[in-house]
């Protein structure tokens, strides 16, 4: 009876073992617009995005933020052109939900904490959102059919590629429309930065480069905060303002607006609100096409690119129509402009530290064989070597 008793004793008083929730636990961050979600991601949040065909950039920009996972309400490779966003992401170890159903913006909100297991995301027992869990294997399927359909791709691409020549046919052959800027370009050597592809790596590479020549530094929206980042100034920032910071806005550097054919400038209330004065050119183009012509325009002598884009895939990427206006615009530059990672493996230093090093020995032994054998050098080093034996004898007696 007695043992009885205590065993119902220790059974009324053993707490039961709660077992932690499977899968991911971790905050939420939502936007529709990839570029602008980047901004508040902090390492460890679950990102819901709504991005089809994920470019490389924008995969590289949640991975930098240190995105634990991404909730992608689009196909990330919807099989137009091979993408190379979600190859990136799973590369790198970051789970990707895609096909998830729209009203997942309304059903979460900013900050609170969800499990995402496997393909679903919860909040607690309560399913918010489900989709299909990319991996290695099925994100190589999907290249794979996206490349087979890169011929369509490639005949779209020539025919943007025509109808904005006929548009810009006066922009590209004859200039006819480029603003005139109050920095100093004509040349002079012109560094573009765009916050694309290794830029950190290229403008790494490029110190050198940066420290003798001492380009024009044009940058293209969020490039001026890349270019702060690299320990430089801009000299120059082009774009529409929506991902440049207020602190690179006041660095002074020159505002180029990039507005539409039509006029409209969306960027420029921003500035004006913020107090800056800026020059307006409008153009179809990308604010990175608008830099180039800018820099040509203006008489550089050398235009040295850095995050642009550069090889076919790299245009197809962005999976818009509008890269065919940068296709036609490197056209336009010419032998003018030279990519980053070239500079990076042509260029050295024309003086180099041992050079210095050995240049400097020379100096510092010409002045002492000059003071030896001159008669004033006599008399100097004389001085010189009755004041070290003071020196010395001063130092001795504070030990004797």
């Amino acid at each position: 009876m007695k043992v009885s008793e205590a065993f119902r004793g220790t059974l009324r008083f053993r707490r039961p073992r709660v077992e932690p929730p499977a899968g991911l636990v971790a905050p939420v961050r939502s936007d529709r617009r990839t570029k602008n979600l980047t901004k508040r991601l902090r390492p460890g949040d679950i990102a819901v995005i709504d991005h089809v065909d994920l470019d490389r950039v924008s995969a590289e920009a949640l991975v930098g933020c240190g995105a634990a996972a991404v909730v992608n309400v689009a196909p990330g490779i919807s099989g137009r052109y091979p993408n190379q966003g979600p190859e990136l992401l799973v590369g790198a170890g970051v789970p990707l939900i895609d096909d998830v159903d729209p009203e997942v913006f309304t059903r979460v909100r900013e900050g609170e904490r969800l499990r995402l297991e496997g393909d679903t995301l919860y909040r607690g027992v309560e399913v918010v959102a489900r989709g299909v869990r990319q991996d290695r294997a099925s994100v190589g399927a999907a290249m794979e059919l996206a490349r087979a359909g890169l011929a369509t791709q490639l005949e779209a691409f020539a025919a943007n590629t025509m109808a904005y020549l006929q548009r810009e046919r006066d922009l590209l052959l004859d200039g006819i429309g480029i603003p005139a800027i109050g920095t100093a370009v004509e040349g002079r050597h012109v560094l573009i930065v765009v916050r694309g592809y290794h830029y950190r790596e290229d403008l790494a590479a490029l110190r050198p480069y940066i420290r003798e020549f001492r380009p024009v530094i044009i940058a293209v929206d969020g490039g001026a905060d890349a270019v702060m980042e690299a320990g430089c100034r801009p000299d120059i920032i082009v774009g529409d303002f929506d991902s440049v910071t207020d602190r690179a806005l006041g660095s002074g550097a020159e505002l180029v607006v990039h507005a539409y054919r039509d006029g409209r400038a969306p960027g420029l209330r921003r500035l004006r609100d913020l107090g800056h004065d800026a020059v307006v050119f409008p153009a179809t183009g990308t604010s990175e096409d608008v830099a180039m012509m800018l820099a040509d325009g203006a008489g550089a002598s050398l235009i040295v690119a850095v995050g642009t884009h550069a090889t076919l895939e790299e245009f197809l990427d962005k999976g818009r129509s509008g890269m065919a206006s940068t296709f036609l615009t490197r056209l336009r530059v010419g032998g003018k402009l030279v990519d980053a990672k070239g500079v990076s493996r042509l260029y050295r230093s024309r003086i180099s530290p041992w050079a210095l090093l050995t240049l400097v020995a020379a100096c510092l032994l010409t002045i002492v064989v000059a003071a030896y054998c001159s008669s004033a050098g006599q008399v100097y080093l004389t001085f010189l070597a009755a004041r070290w034996d003071a020196f010395v004898y001063s130092s001795t007696g504070l030990f004797t």
